[in-house]
């Protein structure tokens, strides 16, 4: 027996073949995006930092951060790392100044850390906004965490960027 082939299928066979096509397109273009693509995350391993508004040392120094300050790195243009903060703030930070280490910064004031992961379990200290804290483990939405100072404890993500 012979298949017939109506101009009818051919048309919905083109069609289906062409959004295929279309979707696979957009789709690699979506994964090529930068908006996609994870920034690097960085953060600073020196007790204090400059940030300046230009990549040079000679440039207006816009803030300084303390050891763990995290940032992820939008550009880099020789040594220099045009970073931005939890705050949406942008700078730029010398690339010996910063490493691969995971740190967090508090979001809220007057931040629980805790003995364990649970709101159950004691409170070893409290700190304020903008306190940046190495990240040393995690377990579901809590993170264990240690202070510039040593200090260790537990903090609930939600807390944290």
């Amino acid at each position: 027996m012979i298949k017939t082939v109506t101009r009818e299928t051919n048309k919905q066979s083109s069609l289906k073949v062409i959004t295929v096509f279309l979707l696979s397109g957009l789709f690699l273009m979506m994964l090529c995006s930068p908006a996609v693509q994870a920034a690097e995350r960085l953060s600073v391993k020196v007790g204090l930092a400059n940030v300046r508004t230009e990549p040079n040392a000679k440039s207006k120094l816009a803030w300084q951060v303390t050891k763990y300050h995290p940032f992820l790195v939008l550009k880099k243009k020789g040594n220099w790392y045009e970073c931005k903060d939890f705050e949406g703030d942008r700078g730029w930070v010398f690339k010996k100044l910063l490493v691969k280490t995971a740190t967090v910064i508090t979001t809220k004031e007057n931040c629980n850390v805790r003995s364990g992961p649970s709101s159950k379990k004691p409170v070893l200290f409290i700190v304020d906004r903008e306190v940046p804290l190495k990240v040393l483990k995690r377990k579901g939405r809590w993170i264990k965490v240690e202070h510039e100072d040593g200090d260790q404890g537990w903090i609930h993500a939600s807390l944290v960027w």
